[in-house]
């Protein structure tokens, strides 16, 4: 029987952020993926991508801001939850200095929609992929789909999102924490961080790979994917 599988996507992204992981374990999972631009705060978007889920338990796995709302599906049905799977993500509330930063973007949104992609690329992926003119062009259309709009309600949701830290250890699921090496957005210490929280957690490190682990090394990440929904079945 397969498991059913809830992938929550990151900001500016869609169901493509994901679409090498849905055929490559189309064998164990029934996957779902969210569309996560709907609502202004992590928990409406939890409650909206939970609603999406079938009976019974399921699995969850989110990258970057997905993995914020992958700890808030945790948050409000702890009982359906199979397994967590953190992705490129941290369990800390905005600092300051991010909060800043994202005003600035939204704001640029309303101008010059196009140039927040252009400005986030090159911290999104590793120095050797920002090349990748496919890879680029995927993103680039992602964020199209979501659009401005959908972009300042996901902007608003990770600003005013909790410091997940102290929930942590109350996390009696299998979970996964998978990191990036390079990944310029989420330090490698904040996956330690959430890691050793997190009661049995196993934490992953992907090579040569920047934010977007998902699409920049897809057979890695389905590989620690895989390996995680085994111990789910265990």
């Amino acid at each position: 029987m397969k498991t059913s599988l809830l992938l929550l996507p990151g900001l500016l992204c869609d169901a493509r952020l994901f679409a090498p992981q849905v055929h490559a374990l189309s064998d164990i999972a029934s996957p779902v993926v969210a569309d996560l631009t709907g609502a202004d705060t992590i928990a409406a978007l939890a409650t909206s991508a939970i609603a999406r889920m079938p009976a019974g338990r399921f699995a969850v796995a989110g990258l970057s801001m997905g993995g914020y709302v992958a700890l808030e599906v945790m948050r409000q049905v702890p009982e359906r939850v199979s397994g967590l799977a953190l992705l490129n993500t941290n369990a800390r509330a905005d600092s300051p200095e991010s909060i800043a930063n994202r005003h600035r973007l939204m704001a640029l949104a309303d101008k010059d929609f196009p140039a927040v992609n252009t400005t986030l690329v090159p911290k999104l992926l590793h120095p050797d992929h920002v090349a990748n003119a496919s890879l680029v062009k995927g993103l680039d259309d992602m964020a199209a789909a979501v659009g401005v709009e959908g972009f300042k309600r996901q902007q608003r949701a990770i600003i005013g999102r909790i410091d997940s830290r102290a929930h942590l250890g109350a996390i009696r699921a299998p979970a996964m924490v998978l990191a990036a090496r390079e990944d310029a957005i989420m330090p490698f210490e904040v996956s330690e961080e959430m890691a050793s929280g997190i009661p049995g957690a196993v934490l992953e490190i992907v090579e040569h790979c920047g934010h977007i682990s998902s699409l920049e090394q897809p057979e890695a990440v389905s590989a620690r994917l895989r390996a995680w929904m085994q111990r789910i079945a265990g």
